[in-house]
């Protein structure tokens, strides 16, 4: 199973989020979760005006091992406005722009998308069952 928490934080707002949305999938081969602003294929959804995130910018996409993987899907841009990094305990990696990484299984932490522009970042908690 893998469990997703989602807030929208904007410093401009003193700190406000826009809620907690939450979503979760069992660890089988082929199940997908997706966050992004397009909400007929994006299980979370952020508000449609913070542009800095794709249509589907994360997915989340379960292996033939049940191992969970998370990619950062390319956009129409050829330079994203934002940066995305993945937080686990004390360690930290950013993600690079259409590449993909494999979820710590057992474990959980943060992928944070921060907008390069304005103080505003998505906050993906995970947790991944082992």
């Amino acid at each position: 199973m893998l469990e997703l928490t989602m807030a929208s934080v904007s410093a401009v707002e003193e700190g406000a989020t826009a809620g907690m949305l939450m979503a979760d999938a069992p660890s089988e081969p082929g199940a997908v979760l997706r966050v992004g602003r397009d909400t007929s294929v994006c299980r979370l959804v952020t508000p449609q005006d913070w542009l800095f995130v794709s249509r589907v910018h994360l997915e989340f996409l379960c292996g033939p091992e049940g191992v969970w993987q998370v990619t950062w899907l390319r956009g129409s841009q050829d330079d994203p406005s934002s940066e995305v990094r993945l937080l686990s305990g004390q360690y930290a990696q950013p993600i690079s722009y259409g590449t993909t990484l494999t979820l710590p299984r057992g474990g959980s932490g943060e992928i944070v998308i921060t907008d390069r522009t304005s103080p505003r970042s998505v906050n993906v908690g995970f947790y991944h069952e082992g």
